[in-house]
């Protein structure tokens, strides 16, 4: 008998796993966290502080403490009810101990804990639990205060209450505090400030009302006088203020945020909406119970069918379209809109524990009826901002219409197959997108190179010339009618701004943007980015847009060399060569100044290369840092610039 046929023959019962308790979290902790790198990370703090959220949500919390500690743990407290201490009657343990330590046992299952709430699956606090170094939860209720510790998820001793001091006004709330394990977040626990801030704030605009303090104590964090960094979001104004601040670097249609609030079938609807003037596209920012819905959903589906169907019916009942004349198109009329929509919902369905888009089908009624009453009423006593919005909305369909034929022009007759590729295109022999990438590059400089290095069967070159049009500040039918923009679209297979995005139309699964190191291919990177995240936003929140990372230096001693891809790197190989050695440096300031062999080796070969994935962490943030640098306005540029150059080493910078 092989040793293959002994291993078949070895599969019994006794070789089926049953993982106990919170041993399937530590076992596959990306299926509870999505990852253990840094976005996992961070989903720990989140879950901890959706708990304190749904406090909130339940009338019950009015202020969450968040504080960074200097030991690389992060600790969360409130002011509401405080988990239950007492018995459970089905676990024989603690109702604290039992949320702590078992999957799926929560106070949301049922009715009576929540009305609504975004921690909806019961893992929470027991994943954080499981993937912790340690936990210790400290909860003030009954007039005592209660605290039991764990460490990798297993309870240290138990449940220890002791009473409040008499002098004290009684307090309740919980906090909970734990260190995430170095055993599972292998690359590094270190929290990032602005990535926590952007969520915390989030919170806050959604929850008017609820004070969210924000505090860093580890020593790199600290002022310039030895004190803690601290910041406070507290908005009243709700959503209203989340949209104004979105349109802070951008010029308002109508100074007043339209506001809808309003609730059926215990369904609650908040949504803030505000067209602009200087905008060729729509931000839309879904919420469902506090939970951000990324991949949309029938509330979003609900807030779109209104939209158009209402501002249809006042553009002919103001004359503003004709009998004959069709409707306007829900892309013209959204176009410039920033709104904000967040629903609160009882028993919400969302798409894994990821929650990324909300799927109750009688969510898209309720929005539809509620918005519809609500924004009718509002624009019935406001005709000059219906007549201001129509009037946009006009434009951008009449836009639409002169650049239909110039789009034409860009249509694929198939996938992969078509007459009109761009003659600049050098395409790769392979025809499954899956495995082909296209390098995008400077110039014919670049491009020869790149042309000669490539492994044709899967690499695409496509060069292009000068500096690409600023998508952010043009219309339509002027995109349509640029060469490179046409070359872009037409070589990757790109359908067209504003329709529904298909990946299967995609001719290649990796679109690396592959530039100079100096400020002129910085800013075609940019405008690269702008392009995609304008043009067609799914590109870059699918993951399919790369930045390669072409080395800086070559170091040469003998016959010997290495490359840097950094500062820091130069000066560790110089360090290794030592101090008296005769070596050379040579430093790339284009990709044209590089062999073929030597691009291939360092850039485009796919068993050395290093290359960066554009990922977008905070839609929101990246919206407003693309209008405020790609945008009209000047001011806001030049204040974010002399902002942020106080982060930057002036000295390095090529120029």
């Amino acid at each position: 008998m092989t040793e293959d046929s002994k291993v078949q023959a070895a599969y019994g019962a006794e070789q089926i796993q049953v993982l106990e308790g919170l041993e399937p979290v530590r076992k596959r902790p990306g299926m509870y966290i999505g990852s253990t790198g840094p976005r996992g990370l961070h989903h720990l703090v989140y879950e901890v502080v959706d708990n304190s959220v749904d406090e909130a949500l339940a009338g019950h919390c009015d202020k969450i403490v968040v504080v960074l500690g200097e030991d690389g743990s992060a600790s969360i407290s409130d002011n509401g009810r405080g988990i239950p201490t007492d018995i459970h009657p089905r676990t024989g343990k603690s109702a604290l101990e039992t949320v702590l330590t078992v999957l799926h046992a929560g106070g949301k299952f049922g009715s009576g804990g929540y009305k609504v709430s975004g921690g909806l699956h019961g893992v929470g606090v027991s994943v954080v639990n499981a993937l912790s170094e340690w936990v210790e939860v400290t909860v003030c209720r009954d007039c005592k205060e209660h605290r039991q510790r764990f460490e990798r998820g297993v309870p240290i001793g138990n449940l220890q209450s002791v009473n409040q001091k008499d002098s004290e006004e009684e307090k309740t709330g919980t906090k909970v505090s734990f260190k995430p394990d170095k055993e599972i977040f292998t690359g590094g626990i270190d929290f990032d400030y602005v990535t926590l801030s952007t969520r915390l704030r989030e919170l806050a605009y959604l929850n008017g009302g609820v004070q969210i303090l924000f505090r860093d104590d580890r020593i790199s964090a600290r002022n310039s006088d030895g004190s803690s960094h601290e910041e406070v979001y507290l908005y009243e104004g709700g959503i209203k203020e989340y949209v104004a601040y979105m349109n802070t670097e951008k010029d308002a249609l109508h100074p007043e945020i339209i506001y809808v609030n309003s609730e059926k079938d215990g369904v609650q609807v908040e949504a803030a909406l505000q067209w602009c003037v200087d905008a060729y596209s729509d931000s839309i920012l879904g919420f469902a119970n506090n939970i951000r819905t990324v991949d949309g959903g029938t509330h979003i589906e609900g807030l779109k069918t209104v939209l158009t169907r209402t501002l249809n019916g006042f553009a002919r009942k103001r004359g503003k379209r004709k009998e004959a004349d069709s409707n306007l198109a829900g892309e013209n009329i959204r176009e410039g809109l920033t709104a904000v929509l967040s629903v609160k919902v009882p028993d919400p369905e969302f798409e894994g524990q990821t929650k990324t888009k909300l799927g109750n089908t009688e969510v898209r009624g309720i929005v539809d009826s509620l918005v519809g009453e609500s924004l009718s009423q509002y624009l019935e006593f406001n005709p000059a901002v219906i007549d201001l919005i129509l009037d946009k909305a006009i434009q951008a369909f009449n836009a639409a219409e002169a650049a239909r034929r110039a789009r034409e022009l860009v249509r694929r007759k198939s996938v992969l197959e078509s007459s009109t590729l761009p003659g600049k295109l050098a395409d790769c022999s392979s025809r499954d997108p899956s495995e082909s990438e296209i390098y995008i590059v400077e110039g014919d400089s670049a491009g020869g190179s790149a042309k000669q290095g490539r492994d044709r069967r899967f690499q695409a070159i496509l060069p292009l010339r000068g500096k690409i049009l600023n998508i952010e500040k043009t219309d339509d039918s002027k995109i349509y009618k640029n060469t490179e923009i046409q070359a872009l679209i037409t070589a990757l297979g790109l359908g067209i701004k504003g329709e529904e995005f298909d990946s299967t139309s995609l001719r290649y699964h990796r679109v690396v943007i592959m530039t100079d190191a100096d400020v002129d291919g910085a800013h075609i990177r940019t405008l690269l980015l702008t392009f995609f995240y304008r043009y067609q936003k799914e590109l870059v929140e699918g993951g399919y847009i790369y930045i390669a990372c072409p080395p800086l230096y070559k170091v040469e001693r003998g016959k010997n060399h290495t490359y840097c891809y950094n500062e820091p790197d130069l000066k560790k190989t110089i360090s290794a060569y030592g101090e008296n050695a005769k070596y050379s440096i040579q430093r790339f300031k284009g990709l044209g100044e590089m062999m073929p062999k030597q691009l291939w080796e360092t850039t485009m070969d796919p068993s050395s290369r290093m290359m960066k994935r554009v990922e977008i962490e905070d839609a929101l943030e990246a919206d407003r840092i693309f209008t405020i640098l790609m945008g009209d306005k000047v001011a806001p540029r030049r204040e974010f610039i002399e902002t942020h150059s106080v982060d930057l080493d002036m000295a390095a910078l090529d120029i």
